[in-house]
């Protein structure tokens, strides 16, 4: 299942992303602030690994490595939501 989800981002996409949730914060404020979440999470992760790893914390390895593929992972389930057409994805443009 995750393989269908999984979709690879560069980070001038997600710039572009980010960019576009920022001019429509107003129609869009939920999503706006789930990708923030996403951006957060997933800088925590590129941040954290490297400590933990220093500090022998290998419980949060895992935590990390998923936190470091949640924007891939989270764009891919939206992608994949608009295409089955559960969710309108206005966004789903700047992906071209």
């Amino acid at each position: 299942m995750i393989r269908h989800l999984w979709h690879p981002i560069s980070l001038k996409m997600l710039q572009l992303i980010k960019k576009w949730h920022v001019a429509h914060k107003a129609e869009h404020p939920c999503e706006y602030q789930l990708l923030d979440w996403v951006l957060i999470l997933w800088l925590m992760a590129w941040v954290g690994w490297l400590p933990a790893f220093a500090l022998e914390a290998e419980w949060l390895l895992p935590l990390c490595l998923l936190g470091m593929t949640l924007p891939n992972v989270y764009i891919g389930w939206r992608v994949e939501a608009h295409n089955q057409q559960r969710l309108r994805c206005d966004w789903i443009n700047q992906l071209e």
